[in-house]
């Protein structure tokens, strides 16, 4: 195995290290803190909705969609018809849909590696995970076990913290009154910043944002964060090709 995550595995090594797995965790742990009072708060507002403590950790487990699970319990019911089915699962998927983008987007990294590597990490890909890996791959990086270490170090602090909430009942089910719901916007901020490449750059995400505000305005629901992120990447593919 490689010694160092930001080489290139050579010919016959593993595609991913150890030395790369413990990179990804030292580079997630700074969002450890808002991860864990993100998930009391799921566990507690899943409490306060009549899950029970086995099919609350089931769906942090399993569904693991941070701000989609907390979606879906504003529109969860105490019955279920076949139509409240299928509206929380097109709300669900619209909010995740970003993530397609997101992979597609460190495609050609994820593309080396053998399919059941990239099938066994997509499971625990985030938003976290994509932010980390783009600026691990600009620095020059290329062991995949830094994605693997990152993300599965964060779904066992999500679930792990999932059953803290749930237990604490409904202590922390708004996190809109403590400033939590600043957390992820204040981290995307910051890992996006070194990704900065000139005024050039700034076009594909000045529409992405315009596009998304109007949308938000004129439709409900989530739609704004599919038609943004597919107005700045559009945009950015025509400026590349115009280039």
């Amino acid at each position: 195995m490689s010694a160092d995550p930001n080489t290139p595995p050579a010919a016959g090594e593993a595609p991913i290290t150890a030395a790369g797995m413990m990179l990804g965790l030292r580079k997630v742990s700074v969002l450890m803190p808002g991860i864990v009072v993100f998930a009391v708060a799921f566990g507690a507002a899943a409490a306060a909705k009549g899950l029970s403590l086995f099919e609350t950790l089931l769906m942090s487990g399993f569904v693991y969609a941070g701000v989609a699970q907390l979606v879906s319990l504003e529109l969860w019911r105490p019955e279920w018809t076949w139509g409240a089915i299928a509206g929380i699962a097109v709300v669900t998927a619209t909010v995740n849909a970003r993530m397609v983008l997101q992979g597609a987007s460190l495609q050609p990294w994820f593309a080396k590696y053998p399919k059941a590597l990239n099938a066994f990490h997509l499971f625990f890909f985030t938003d976290a995970n994509w932010l980390i890996g783009t600026r691990y791959r600009a620095e020059g990086g290329r062991d995949l076990g830094v994605l693997v270490g990152a993300g599965l170090a964060l779904w066992l602090v999500w679930v792990i913290a999932t059953g803290g909430g749930y237990m604490l009942g409904a202590l922390v089910s708004d996190p809109r009154r403590y400033g939590i719901d600043l957390v992820m916007p204040i981290f995307f901020a910051a890992m996006i910043v070194p990704l900065w490449r000139g005024k050039r750059g700034m076009v594909p995400w000045v529409v992405a944002g315009l596009v998304a505000l109007v949308t938000a305005r004129l439709v409900d629901g989530y739609a704004f964060i599919i038609v943004g992120s597919l107005a700045g990447a559009i945009t950015g593919a025509f400026r590349d090709d115009a280039a």
